[in-house]
């Protein structure tokens, strides 16, 4: 071991200051993070085709691999190896954006959330910390340390919408033009109650850092558990920005043939594919850090939690703890989309402007109220009060006409008609009634 006299002039050269031992962390937190992102794409796939399989009593894929672990690696391999095919009459500069531009926003998003907690360098083994001269520093386990975090999320994934519109339109394909009209009003709907809601929690929470909504949470509990309404409705318009079932408009091939990706192939295709997936894991990673508390495990405002500093074994722990609340949000969004069936795309519309907005407008209000009055420990009660209004206002509401109302058809077994209840008209060529001519007329 060299003498004191020998290592002195190596500390001083490599002593960093704290800014740049944050940035160094961020950017290595932003690459681990981005693989485990990307890994984790490609088996949320699997995971999601196991989870059907079982919902279905099948078996599911199992094959490639021991218990069919290198599925996704196989379904890598065959979308590389199939043609890329651009179909007459495309822009082709914009067909090939149009992929990246969904891709992107998601792959940028995610670097404002904290994977962990405040890591204390004197715990790097080896003698690092005093070897790098950083001995008492601390970093804290993000990508960007920004004290506009939420705003700065919301912003890239809002993106996304525009890659949606893109992929339509320069398809040269009608059907395209017009799944890309539908998807593109579905995002830009659903990011108002989306917007809403995370506005009641940045009002009582007085901060957009994500580092102080974690700390405001550890303090007086989950949001899930404070405003439980705001959290339904932030889920849901994940779910829609992510295009995920019910809100699946992307993939109604009965009315849409495939959606505004209808002419993509091969890994431009994949690109779409996984942009869903990498949505719907950081709108989870998002749903943990505002509702779940991010890396705390104790939903109350007492009782024992994870502290907040720590060394490698706590950050390791609480990086765990966001992985399982990430994994068990994905799997219930994958089991809502093999239990419920999709929207129509006036019922997703009415669902965001005549529902949701209306609802996360009243959610807003009462958290207003609540932080003016000082009542943030009760904004579980005004949650409560919210649904209360809504059950008795809704009864008084303005209605369109029912579409799924019941025809009157002669032979349906749902119909009062008869044969004798039958009217004669003087031609069917061109009727539109649902009655036919008396019989012998």
């Amino acid at each position: 071991m060299p003498p004191l006299s020998m290592t002195a002039p190596l500390v001083a050269a490599t002593s960093l200051s704290p800014t740049m031992i944050q940035v160094i962390a961020s950017v290595i937190v932003i690459l681990v993070m981005l693989h485990v992102i990307l890994g984790g794409c490609a088996y949320c796939i699997m995971l999601e085709r196991k989870l059907s399989a079982w919902m279905q009593d099948r078996v599911g894929p199992n094959r490639v691999g021991p218990k069919g672990l290198l599925q996704p690696i196989a379904d890598g391999l065959k979308f590389i190896m199939k043609e890329d095919y651009n179909p007459r009459g495309v822009e082709t500069f914009l067909f090939v954006l149009a992929p990246g531009i969904i891709m992107i926003p998601a792959m940028i998003a995610f670097v404002i959330i904290p994977w962990a907690g405040v890591l204390q360098l004197s715990s790097l083994p080896w003698g690092l910390a005093q070897t790098l001269g950083v001995e008492g520093m601390t970093v804290k386990l993000t990508g960007a340390d920004v004290n506009v975090g939420l705003i700065y999320l919301i912003a890239a994934a809002s993106l996304g919408v525009y890659g949606v519109a893109l992929g339509g339109w320069a398809s040269n394909s009608k059907y395209s033009f017009l799944g890309g009209l539908r998807a593109s009003a579905q995002m830009i709907s659903y990011e108002i109650p989306m917007g809403l809601s995370l506005l009641a929690i940045v009002l009582v929470a007085g901060t957009v850092e994500p580092y102080g909504i974690i700390s405001e949470q550890s303090e007086n509990g989950w949001n899930l558990l404070h405003q439980p309404l705001a959290a339904i409705i932030f889920y849901s318009c994940m779910l829609a920005e992510a295009n995920r079932a019910p809100f699946d408009l992307a993939e109604a091939e009965s009315e849409l043939v495939g959606g505004y990706h209808t002419e993509y192939s091969s890994m431009k295709f994949a690109l779409f594919f996984l942009g869903e997936y990498f949505h719907m894991i950081t709108g989870a990673a998002f749903f943990t850090l505002l509702f779940l508390g991010g890396f705390s495990v104790n939903p109350l405002p007492f009782g024992p939690d994870l502290p907040t500093e720590g060394g490698l074994g706590l950050i390791l722990l609480q990086w765990l703890v966001v992985l399982a609340k990430v994994t068990i949000l994905i799997s219930f969004a994958m089991a809502i989309r093999w239990t419920l069936p999709r929207f129509r795309f006036d019922q997703l519309m009415r669902l965001a402007w005549e529902g949701m907005i209306p609802a996360s407008l009243l959610v807003v209000s009462m958290s207003a109220l609540f932080v003016y009055m000082g009542w943030t420990a009760w904004t579980w009660a005004g949650s409560i009060a919210c649904v209360a209004i809504i059950y008795m206002v809704w009864p008084y509401l303005p209605r369109q006409p029912n579409p799924n109302r019941r025809l009157a058809l002669i032979g349906s077994r749902f119909s009062p008609l008869r044969d004798g209840d039958s009217i004669a008209v003087e031609s069917t060529e061109f009727a539109d009634s649902p009655v036919p001519p008396t019989r012998g007329a």
